[in-house]
Protein backbone atom coordinates (compact mmCIF):
# COMPACT_ATOMS: atom_id res chain seq x y z
CA UNK A 1 0.00 0.00 0.00
CA UNK A 2 1.60 3.24 -1.15
CA UNK A 3 0.58 6.61 0.26
CA UNK A 4 1.20 9.38 -2.25
CA UNK A 5 1.47 13.13 -1.72
CA UNK A 6 -0.90 15.57 -3.38
CA UNK A 7 0.99 17.62 -5.95
CA UNK A 8 -0.83 20.83 -5.02
CA UNK A 9 -1.36 20.85 -1.26
CA UNK A 10 1.11 18.13 -0.15
CA UNK A 11 -1.45 16.22 1.89
CA UNK A 12 -1.60 12.42 1.85
CA UNK A 13 -3.48 10.67 -0.97
CA UNK A 14 -4.67 7.26 0.20
CA UNK A 15 -5.16 4.35 -2.23
CA UNK A 16 -8.44 4.59 -4.11
CA UNK A 17 -8.82 8.30 -3.38
CA UNK A 18 -8.12 11.44 -5.34
CA UNK A 19 -7.48 12.17 -8.98
CA UNK A 20 -4.50 11.31 -11.15
CA UNK A 21 -3.64 13.57 -14.08
CA UNK A 22 -1.10 12.44 -16.69
CA UNK A 23 0.33 15.11 -18.95
CA UNK A 24 1.40 14.52 -22.59
CA UNK A 25 5.04 14.24 -21.51
CA UNK A 26 4.07 11.34 -19.16
CA UNK A 27 4.47 13.46 -16.00
CA UNK A 28 2.02 12.23 -13.35
CA UNK A 29 0.22 14.65 -11.02
CA UNK A 30 -1.76 13.24 -8.11
CA UNK A 31 -4.39 15.29 -6.31
CA UNK A 32 -6.12 14.51 -3.03
CA UNK A 33 -9.45 16.13 -3.98
CA UNK A 34 -11.13 18.08 -6.74
CA UNK A 35 -10.27 21.39 -5.05
CA UNK A 36 -6.57 20.78 -5.68
CA UNK A 37 -7.20 19.51 -9.21
CA UNK A 38 -9.26 22.60 -10.13
CA UNK A 39 -6.64 24.96 -8.70
CA UNK A 40 -3.98 23.13 -10.73
CA UNK A 41 -6.08 23.49 -13.90
CA UNK A 42 -6.50 27.21 -13.15
CA UNK A 43 -2.65 27.38 -13.11
CA UNK A 44 -2.53 28.67 -9.54
CA UNK A 45 0.78 28.66 -7.72
CA UNK A 46 0.57 26.52 -4.52
CA UNK A 47 3.05 28.87 -2.83
CA UNK A 48 0.53 31.72 -3.15
CA UNK A 49 -2.56 29.80 -2.00
CA UNK A 50 -2.84 30.19 1.79
CA UNK A 51 -4.18 26.73 2.69
CA UNK A 52 -1.36 24.71 1.09
CA UNK A 53 1.69 23.37 2.90
CA UNK A 54 3.97 25.14 0.42
CA UNK A 55 2.54 28.52 1.49
CA UNK A 56 2.73 27.67 5.18
CA UNK A 57 6.38 26.57 4.92
CA UNK A 58 7.35 29.58 2.80
CA UNK A 59 5.81 32.03 5.27
CA UNK A 60 7.23 30.39 8.42
CA UNK A 61 3.95 28.88 9.62
CA UNK A 62 5.20 25.27 9.51
CA UNK A 63 8.57 23.80 10.29
CA UNK A 64 10.82 23.46 7.25
CA UNK A 65 14.18 22.28 8.61
CA UNK A 66 13.78 19.19 10.74
CA UNK A 67 15.65 15.90 10.64
CA UNK A 68 12.44 13.92 11.21
CA UNK A 69 11.17 14.88 7.74
CA UNK A 70 13.92 12.78 6.14
CA UNK A 71 12.21 9.60 7.36
CA UNK A 72 9.16 10.52 5.28
CA UNK A 73 11.09 10.55 2.00
CA UNK A 74 10.13 8.07 -0.68
CA UNK A 75 12.42 5.08 -1.06
CA UNK A 76 12.15 3.03 -4.23
CA UNK A 77 14.58 0.30 -3.21
CA UNK A 78 12.81 -2.85 -2.01
CA UNK A 79 14.01 -4.30 1.28
CA UNK A 80 14.04 -7.97 2.17
CA UNK A 81 11.64 -8.71 4.99
CA UNK A 82 13.32 -9.04 8.36
CA UNK A 83 11.23 -9.37 11.50
CA UNK A 84 13.74 -7.55 13.76
CA UNK A 85 14.16 -4.72 11.25
CA UNK A 86 10.40 -4.30 10.97
CA UNK A 87 10.00 -4.29 14.75
CA UNK A 88 12.76 -1.70 15.16
CA UNK A 89 11.28 0.41 12.38
CA UNK A 90 7.85 0.47 14.03
CA UNK A 91 9.42 1.49 17.34
CA UNK A 92 11.41 4.20 15.58
CA UNK A 93 8.27 5.53 13.88
CA UNK A 94 6.60 6.02 17.27
CA UNK A 95 9.58 7.85 18.74
CA UNK A 96 9.96 9.98 15.61
CA UNK A 97 6.30 10.98 15.84
CA UNK A 98 6.79 12.00 19.48
CA UNK A 99 9.89 14.03 18.62
CA UNK A 100 8.14 15.70 15.69
CA UNK A 101 5.11 16.57 17.84
CA UNK A 102 7.33 18.11 20.55
CA UNK A 103 9.29 20.13 17.99
CA UNK A 104 6.10 21.39 16.34
CA UNK A 105 4.80 22.48 19.75
CA UNK A 106 7.97 24.43 20.51
CA UNK A 107 7.91 25.95 17.01
CA UNK A 108 4.32 27.11 17.56
CA UNK A 109 5.16 28.43 21.04
CA UNK A 110 8.07 30.45 19.61
CA UNK A 111 5.87 31.87 16.86
CA UNK A 112 3.20 32.94 19.35
CA UNK A 113 5.67 34.36 21.89
CA UNK A 114 5.00 38.07 21.26
CA UNK A 115 1.30 37.71 20.51
CA UNK A 116 -0.02 38.44 24.02
CA UNK A 117 2.00 41.65 24.36
CA UNK A 118 0.91 42.77 20.90
CA UNK A 119 -2.76 42.12 21.71
CA UNK A 120 -2.44 44.06 25.00
CA UNK A 121 -0.85 46.97 23.14
CA UNK A 122 -3.65 46.98 20.54
CA UNK A 123 -6.32 46.76 23.26
CA UNK A 124 -4.77 49.69 25.15
CA UNK A 125 -4.65 51.74 21.94
CA UNK A 126 -8.30 50.97 21.22
CA UNK A 127 -9.24 51.84 24.81
CA UNK A 128 -7.44 55.19 24.52
CA UNK A 129 -9.29 55.94 21.29
CA UNK A 130 -12.73 54.87 22.57
CA UNK A 131 -12.50 56.13 26.20
CA UNK A 132 -15.42 58.52 25.65
CA UNK A 133 -17.73 55.49 25.42
CA UNK A 134 -16.73 54.21 28.87
CA UNK A 135 -16.78 57.46 30.87
CA UNK A 136 -20.07 59.03 31.92
CA UNK A 137 -20.98 62.15 29.88
CA UNK A 138 -20.98 64.41 32.98
CA UNK A 139 -17.48 63.31 33.99
CA UNK A 140 -15.75 64.97 31.04
CA UNK A 141 -15.15 68.72 30.98
CA UNK A 142 -17.65 70.31 28.62
CA UNK A 143 -15.72 72.22 25.98
CA UNK A 144 -16.32 72.74 22.31
CA UNK A 145 -13.02 71.51 20.92
CA UNK A 146 -12.15 67.83 21.17
CA UNK A 147 -8.43 68.55 21.39
CA UNK A 148 -8.75 70.51 24.64
CA UNK A 149 -10.79 67.83 26.45
CA UNK A 150 -8.99 66.42 29.47
CA UNK A 151 -7.63 62.94 29.19
CA UNK A 152 -9.11 60.47 31.66
CA UNK A 153 -7.09 57.47 32.77
CA UNK A 154 -8.97 54.34 33.74
CA UNK A 155 -7.33 51.50 35.65
CA UNK A 156 -8.69 48.08 34.79
CA UNK A 157 -7.98 45.17 37.10
CA UNK A 158 -8.47 41.63 35.85
CA UNK A 159 -9.70 38.89 38.13
CA UNK A 160 -7.62 35.77 38.17
CA UNK A 161 -8.92 32.86 36.12
CA UNK A 162 -9.32 30.74 39.26
CA UNK A 163 -11.82 33.18 40.83
CA UNK A 164 -13.87 33.31 37.64
CA UNK A 165 -13.98 29.51 37.39
CA UNK A 166 -15.24 29.17 41.00
CA UNK A 167 -18.24 31.46 40.43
Amino acid sequence: MRLEKCWFCSSTVYPGHGIQFVRNDAKIFRFCRSKCHKNFKMKRNPRKVKWTKAYRRLHGKDMTQDATFEFERKRNRPERYDRNLTENTLKAIKTIDKVRFRREETHHKNRMKGKAAKERKEARKELDQQIHMLVAPGALVKETSAASATKVTVKVQHESDEKRMEE
